[in-house]
């Protein structure tokens, strides 16, 4: 087969976008950074061949691990299930419902994964959704998708993703990993990002539903000024009230000016 690899003893799927992180100073970097402890449930989204998977076992409370390869279920099960802390789950990280693996209210999820570069961008609005039950987010992504993320305005990389993420979370990336400590290596260098939802917004809207609406219209046409990509919600004299000139592009708005507009929308029904 030319699209897979044989990594120990199993053969890596491309459809499942399998790359096994292989290499163990960055595997104690990311535990380092994680810091799990024993009062603390942790998930870890595709384990694979459990490469950090055995560092987090002897370190918090509860593992749960969610893995969509029914070949490796077999395996991990052989190497963890002696341990009591340890279940695992075979789903689709996608279609997975978090809020089930919470079992006492106070201790929030910590969510660890080396995501498919594939499914990165979905799968972290399925956690969004779900962030009340989630203390912070430990993800390896393609770098690109880290540095989309944590954009500012005015940067190539800004978009709806880093709008939508930093208006639930702080996100900070916290170093890369280049394609050899993966088995087999991608085309791609990797980062760590850490995202940290917030227990209470610091700036809310009423409908979160409105203002990824707006965004995401924002964003779908990047070349075309505001006046153009929002005349769904605002009228050419609406941005003077808002605070912003119809001219600017997506690009160049901030949070706040995402919020302004989506609370003044709000506002006049």
């Amino acid at each position: 087969m030319a699209h897979s690899k044989v990594v120990q003893g199993h053969q890596a799927r491309k459809r499942f976008g399998q790359n096994f992180l292989s290499d163990d100073f960055y595997v104690s970097k990311i535990i380092e950074s994680i810091a799990p402890q024993t009062d603390q449930h942790i998930v870890e989204i595709g384990p694979g061949l459990g490469a950090i998977t055995q560092h987090l076992i002897q370190r918090a409370g509860m593992l749960d691990v969610i893995e969509l390869d029914r070949d490796l279920i077999p395996r991990l099960e052989n190497t963890f299930s002696h341990y009591a802390n340890f279940k695992i789950h075979q789903s689709d990280a996608l279609k997975f419902d978090f809020t089930q693996l919470q079992t006492d209210p106070e201790q929030p999820l910590r969510i660890v994964g080396n995501l498919p570069y594939n499914i990165s961008t979905p799968l972290i609005f399925h956690l969004l959704k779900q962030r009340h039950v989630i203390q912070d987010m430990y993800f390896m992504l393609q770098k690109e998708v880290v540095e989309r993320i944590c954009a500012s305005p005015g940067s190539k990389q800004y978009g709806r993703l880093s709008v939508m993420t930093q208006y639930y979370c702080q996100a900070s990336m916290l170093f890369s990993v280049p394609p050899g400590a993966f088995s087999p290596p991608p085309k791609v260098e990797s980062a760590i990002v850490c995202l940290q939802p917030y227990t209470n917004l610091p700036k809310a809207v009423s409908d979160a539903d409105i203002l990824a609406k707006i965004v995401t219209a924002a964003f779908n046409q990047r070349r075309k000024t505001i006046r153009n990509s929002l005349k769904q919600w605002l009228q050419p004299e609406d941005f003077e009230k808002v605070g912003l000139s119809g001219t600017e592009r997506a690009e160049r708005l901030s949070l706040d000016d995402f919020i302004h507009i989506c609370r003044y929308v709000e506002q006049s029904g």
